[in-house]
């Protein structure tokens, strides 16, 4: 399937040539099944440890309420847009019957464990790659599930037991403490459009109206204090600072 941009979508280019998009831009972008639209996009559950984007979280609205939608990349693979409408290759009967988890609650290894057998696809835990055995979510339809949810014998190997995954929506917001002192604050993530890790912050500096947005990696982070909300940085104030400003370029302008 080709990938088709609407006029209106944004990236910015690495200097490998990836294309890294707006986390903030896809709120709210329609769902559509492969017989329905079931949704739109209301979050991303991101591993703070490797900084990939685990699930996208769907807002059913009526159809399945109080339901917590965990769609994983893999329903994905490289992110398919048509205007505001975002390609998964899932049916709709499938994510009615996919492991249940209300809302509001963690995401536990286990569910996660359940959530992989349902659909078939390799445990993205087990393995050297960002993806298990592969840096890239794997697309291709998931394999038929048994009417119990099993696929394979040794689907149940065990993996780690911490899934190490928050919401962008609820980091987003977070003050950024520098080595010498606060300098701003989150305020949207990049995400490589193929492999889903997050590579880029972008953080509001100076006044809240008056300041300017700058990128830096997410490998500049030490550690992230949830209680605090507060995202600390192996940085100064003043080398924020001088990172490249944030902006977006419309996908269709780019050569």
């Amino acid at each position: 399937m080709p990938v088709i941009f609407p006029a209106t979508a944004r990236a910015i280019y690495t200097k490998n040539n990836f294309m890294l998009r707006s986390i903030k831009e896809l709120y709210g972008n329609k769902l559509g099944a492969s017989d329905g639209d079931i949704g739109q996009v209301k979050d991303f559950y991101f591993n703070d440890q490797s900084w990939a984007v685990r699930y996208l979280v769907a807002d059913t609205g009526t159809w399945l309420p109080g339901r917590q939608v965990l769609l994983s990349p893999h329903a994905f693979g490289k992110l398919h847009q048509a205007g505001k409408l975002l390609f998964v290759n899932l049916t709709r009967k499938q994510i009615e019957n996919s492991p249940s988890i209300e809302s509001h609650k963690p995401v536990s290894r286990q569910y996660e464990e359940e959530y992989y057998r349902y659909y078939g696809w390799p445990n993205y835990w087990q393995g050297d790659g960002l993806w298990g055995m592969t840096g890239f979510p794997i697309l291709e339809l998931p394999t038929k599930t048994l009417p119990d949810g099993r696929v394979t014998a040794n689907s149940r190997q065990p993996g780690p037991t911490e899934a190490h995954l928050r919401s962008a929506q609820a980091v987003n917001g977070c003050h950024l403490q520098a080595s010498d002192g606060i300098i701003g604050h989150i305020c949207d993530f990049m995400m490589d459009d193929t492999s889903w890790a997050i590579h880029q912050l972008v953080i509001k500096t100076g006044h809240r109206f008056t300041g300017k947005e700058v990128q830096i990696p997410t490998n500049k982070v030490d550690r992230i204090s949830y209680s605090d909300s507060t995202v600390f940085v192996n940085l100064t104030k003043a080398a924020v600072e001088q990172n490249p400003e944030h902006q977006l370029i419309p996908i269709g302008e780019v050569d």
